[in-house]
């Protein structure tokens, strides 16, 4: 049985989604504003969970670790706020692929019509903003994370398991949503970093299903040995929406195999599907688990 507090769960999606707009910002073809929008919604789930743990007097914490928390969440919001502004001061340089795309698809439009397109003006003099700023402060948040996970009661290797696991899910999950939303904004973006953000979400479905299936886990609820309040029918839905976020990561994957555009549109409906199975696979077996 494992404590669940409402500041560990937020400052962990933040952590899991920051880490994963590091694994996209990375590969430098999605634009700059969709790490602003990112790093913003990250920054208000930090902002909350600070909020919620400099209130929440929870009677099972250690106070050292809460505290460590707290402090390594305000760390984050720091060193997100440095990012972000970065990021912003830096907007004129643009992401290495974008610019080569924009400026391929300008030289072809010159060619076929003998005009020339007005393309979006990058400056060669001012450096690309470096993604590694997105992983280190990735790292901040994580330690955050570890550090709330040491503040729960119940087994330590269990706490930080089912912690970590899952908001590096959860994140990769989020991710995946908003990244489908983006390719409104940026059309001509390859499919690579949505797929590759489904990708993280099905290899970590697996360990997602592990750390909640380890004793005392969901079986327990499952054969009763853990009341439910509701009959076990909570234990049943945890499976339905289990089973159900692995099916829609993997359709919205098969998806993205047709060459249409409106494939990307539906990939991203049916993730947006997975992040509320994949929010009830977490959060319902953790608050039935929690002592």
């Amino acid at each position: 049985m494992v404590e669940l507090e409402a500041a560990t769960l937020l400052v962990g999606w933040a952590a899991g989604g920051w880490f994963f707009l590091w694994v996209t910002t990375r590969r430098r073809e999605v634009g700059l504003g969709y790490g602003w929008l990112m790093r913003s919604i990250f920054l208000a789930l930090a902002a909350g969970s600070l909020i919620l743990g400099a209130i929440d007097a929870s009677p099972w914490s250690d106070e050292w670790a809460t505290m460590a928390r707290n402090v390594a969440t305000a760390g984050l919001l720091g060193a997100g706020a440095m990012t972000l502004v970065q990021s912003i001061r830096l907007r004129s340089a643009g992401v290495a692929v974008q610019r080569a795309e924009v400026q391929r698809r300008s030289a072809r439009v010159a060619e076929m019509t003998g005009i020339d397109r007005a393309e979006t003006r990058f400056d060669p003099d001012v450096p690309e903003f470096p993604p590694v700023l997105d992983l280190y402060t990735a790292a901040v948040a994580l330690a955050a994370t570890v550090f709330g996970a040491l503040a729960a009661s119940g087994p330590t290797g269990l706490a930080l398991a089912r912690t970590l696991v899952g908001a590096l899910f959860v994140g990769a999950v989020t991710s995946a949503m908003l990244l489908g939303h983006w390719y409104l904004v940026q059309p001509g973006l390859s499919r690579g970093p949505l797929l590759e953000m489904l990708r993280a979400a099905a290899v970590l479905w697996v360990p997602s299903v592990a750390v909640l299936l380890w004793p005392t886990g969901m079986v327990s609820v499952l054969n009763g040995t853990i009341d439910d309040g509701y009959n076990g029918l909570l234990g049943w839905f945890w499976v339905g929406c289990t089973a159900l976020t692995i099916l829609l990561v993997g359709v919205a994957r098969a998806a993205l195999r047709e060459r249409q555009y409106s494939a990307v549109m539906a990939a991203t409906g049916l993730v947006y599907l997975a992040i509320v199975t994949a929010f009830g696979q977490d959060l319902v077996a953790r608050i039935l688990l929690a002592p």
